[in-house]
C-alpha cells in the first residue's frame, strides 16, 4: 500500500521541480537570442566520397627522391599520384636493392592500407637495412585487385 502512494507523490514532485527549471532556462536563453552580432559562416567541410576501387591495371605517377644513409638504414621517399579513375586499395610498395652482380642484398615493403582516390597525392618513405655493397633498386607496386603502372616523373601535372 505504501509503494501505490509513493510514485504519485514522486511524480508531482519531479513534475514541480522541473517546470521551474524549465521557465528559468527559457528566460535565460531569450536575451541571447535578441543579440544583433552574427556569427561568421564557417566553408561546411568536404564531403568524404567513396570512390569504386580499380580493378587490374592501375595507373601511378612517382617522384622518387635521392636515396641517402640514414644512420643504419637507406632511405629513399617517394611521391605518388593516383592518376586512375578510381581508388587503389591496399596500395604495396616494394623496394630492392642488388649489388653489383645482380643479387638482392637488402628490401622494404611498405603498404598504404586506406583507400587511395584519384587525383590524392601520398608519401612514402622506404628504408632498407645499408649493406656494404649496395649498387641499384628497384621499385614495385601492387594493389589488391591487380598490377599498377608506375610512371617516374619531375613533377606532377
Amino acid at each position: 500500500m505504501h509503494r501505490a502512494a509513493f510514485v504519485p507523490a514522486a511524480t508531482i514532485l519531479v513534475c514541480a521541480l522541473s517546470t521551474g527549471a524549465l521557465a528559468q532556462a527559457a528566460r535565460t536563453a531569450t536575451p541571447q537570442a535578441t543579440r544583433t552580432a552574427t556569427p561568421t559562416p564557417q566553408a561546411p567541410a568536404a564531403k568524404a566520397k567513396w570512390v569504386a576501387p580499380v580493378k587490374g591495371i592501375a595507373t601511378i605517377e612517382v617522384i622518387k627522391g635521392e636515396s641517402k644513409r640514414v644512420g643504419a638504414d637507406m632511405v629513399t621517399k617517394l611521391q605518388i599520384k593516383n592518376t586512375s579513375s578510381g581508388s587503389i586499395a591496399l596500395l604495396r610498395v616494394d623496394e630492392d636493392w642488388f649489388n653489383r652482380s645482380q643479387k638482392a642484398v637488402s628490401a622494404d615493403t611498405q603498404r598504404y592500407a586506406k583507400p587511395f582516390n584519384p587525383g590524392e597525392i601520398i608519401e612514402i618513405s622506404m628504408r632498407s637495412p645499408v649493406k656494404p655493397d649496395l649498387y641499384i633498386s628497384a621499385i614495385t607496386f601492387t594493389h589488391a585487385n591487380g598490377k599498377v603502372m608506375a610512371k617516374g616523373v619531375k613533377k606532377f601535372q
